[in-house]
């Protein structure tokens, strides 16, 4: 029995790639390719096929794990795998979130996604041991939940922006950037600007 797979990937280079290697695989069929989430979106609601290999990054649309979120939504819902480069847990874990059969690195052996597209139809979690690992340790640690207005705070420290600098880009004082910072560093359990940027940047806060 053939297994029907979507491929989502915004490079057309990558995309020829992982045609190549998918339909060299036994039983795979690629009955589409989509450049962007939006596409992914339509394109599985016509096609219906069993598995969306999906890259975590679609551009300047939606990202994979808002594109996962609507697929797993239509009926019947595709499984969908995330082939990509990043592998910063926030992203590994909220993939998972999302509904996500599983996660995979484009540095992987050809067969490696071949058995992958394989397992992540017949129901099976498709994850490396140290990705599953690190997974398992996010959901018994879940991440701080930062207001939006930390995020932006964080994002300004990461620039290098001081205090003031920051204050006058907000158009806030000084005294409330100093409260957004103390609220982080509890949040975050840290003591200092260097470790915050470090923590926020590893686990994909920004």
């Amino acid at each position: 029995m053939t297994t029907t797979v979507l491929l989502v990937d915004d490079h057309p280079v990558v995309r020829s790639g992982l045609r190549a290697v998918i339909e060299a695989g036994d039983a795979l069929t690629v009955v589409g390719e989509a450049a962007t989430g939006e596409e992914a979106i339509t394109f599985a609601g016509h096609l219906h096929p069993d598995v969306v290999l999906c890259d975590l990054r679609l551009g300047s649309g939606i990202d994979g794990i808002r594109t996962t979120i609507a697929l797993r939504a239509l009926e019947p819902a595709p499984a969908v795998l995330i082939l990509t480069t990043f592998d910063r847990d926030a992203e590994v874990l909220g993939a998972i979130e999302a509904g996500a059969a599983g996660y995979l690195l484009k540095d992987v052996d050809p067969e490696v996604i071949v058995q992958g597209i394989h397992r992540a139809a017949a129901g099976d979690m498709v994850l490396a041991p140290d990705l599953a690992a690190r997974v398992l340790k996010g959901m018994r640690s879940p991440l701080p939940k930062l207001t939006d207005r930390e995020i932006e705070v964080l994002r300004h420290l990461a620039r290098g922006a001081t205090n003031k600098e920051i204050a006058r880009t907000l158009f806030v004082t000084e005294a409330t950037v100093k409260s957004h910072l103390a609220h982080i560093f509890a949040k975050l359990d840290v003591d200092s600007r260097s470790r915050a940027i470090h923590v926020a940047q590893e686990t994909g806060l920004i």
